[in-house]
């Protein structure tokens, strides 16, 4: 007998253009609200079936004009919601938006603002500023955040406001196809232009840090230098991947670490003299490091947009007073 409480199968004809290719690949555009790994593994399950017969496997091919039918198991779209911190209260606190649709928002983080609730912080986050914009946000994963940004990191991150729009961004970082660019203040002199690709994981004896360490996750981060100061300089950084406090372990590993860093940096009896004697340097408020411009591909139309935001004023400032105090120099890059 029926189970009157099973949900409907989804249904969807595959398009005469994708003949020839495999079974998972077409269901992930027909189905784009659920990713390729997810869908293996049902069709590996017998839940989606091909003309009404079970697929024969991931790698079946298909001619075109078959139907596809995919039975979600009961409870797959909340534990979709399970990590999208859906139980956190919505607040209604400032939130600075570059760009808003149906599909996405592009947000600009002041620095001090924790992404998103932890224990013992459940309140006061980005993620609880969205749910006030947004409570559809409950139902897409992680509250549609697609990549974070440190507390003290200022600037832009993107947020899916679907879950068509989530499974598209997140392909994108997957494919290192969003482009990340963010300014950075470090100490030293560092060489025009470079490429650091060394593997991030936990500290071996602080297990709140992040380290260079063998067997870490693959990371590699692009920078070119701006601007040079006296024991100093202004960087743009791109990223390639996406790991906890990359820019930051990176910078430092190659003896370059962020202006006002309090994990990575130095100390104020080691910076250079010149840094030392200004106040702003010896004692800005967080790590010298702002997101500058986000490039994605839009979910709705496939047209690349890119987003850019102004320096906020602690940024600026510190800018500023090194160019007058300390003499900036175009970068070799």
């Amino acid at each position: 007998m029926p189970d009157p409480d099973a949900p409907s199968p989804l249904a969807a004809t595959v398009p005469p253009s994708v003949g020839g290719e495999r079974l998972d690949a077409v269901a992930a555009r027909l189905f784009p609200m659920h990713s390729r790994n997810r869908l293996q593994g049902w069709i590996a399950e017998g839940r989606l079936t091909v003309d009404g017969e079970a697929a024969r496997s991931p790698r079946q091919k298909l001619i075109g004009d078959e139907t596809l039918a995919l039975t979600v198991p009961a409870g797959a779209e909340a534990g979709l919601a399970a990590e999208s911190w859906g139980e956190a209260p919505a607040e209604a606190l400032p939130l600075s938006l570059v760009h808003e649709d149906d599909a996405i928002l592009v947000v600009d983080k002041p620095a001090g603002l924790v992404m998103h609730p932890a224990p013992g912080n459940a309140r006061g986050t980005l993620v609880n500023a969205l749910l006030h914009h947004d409570p559809r946000l409950r139902e897409v994963p992680r509250a549609g955040v697609v990549h974070r940004l440190d507390k003290e990191t200022s600037g832009l991150c993107v947020v899916a406001r679907t879950l068509v729009a989530h499974t598209h961004l997140v392909r994108q970082l997957q494919a290192r196809a969003m482009g990340r660019e963010y300014l950075a203040v470090v100490l030293g002199d560092p060489q025009g232009q470079g490429t650091v690709e060394e593997p991030i994981g936990r500290h071996p004896k602080d297990r709140k840090r992040m380290a260079v360490v063998a067997g870490g996750r693959h990371a590699v981060t692009h920078f070119r230098v701006l601007e040079r100061y006296d024991g100093c300089a202004l960087l743009a950084v791109t990223l390639e991947t996406g790991r906890t406090h990359q820019i930051r372990v990176h910078m430092a590993d190659i003896s370059h670490s962020l202006i006002g860093d309090p994990v990575y940096g130095r100390r104020r009896a080691t910076l250079p003299a010149a840094l030392s004697r200004l106040p702003v340097g010896a004692a800005f408020a967080r790590q010298a490091l702002h997101a500058r411009r986000l490039t994605l591909v839009h979910p709705d139309d496939d047209t690349e947009r890119t987003f850019e935001s102004p320096l906020p004023a602690d940024f600026k400032a510190l800018l500023d007073v090194l160019r007058v105090a300390c003499g900036a120099a175009p970068g070799r890059a």
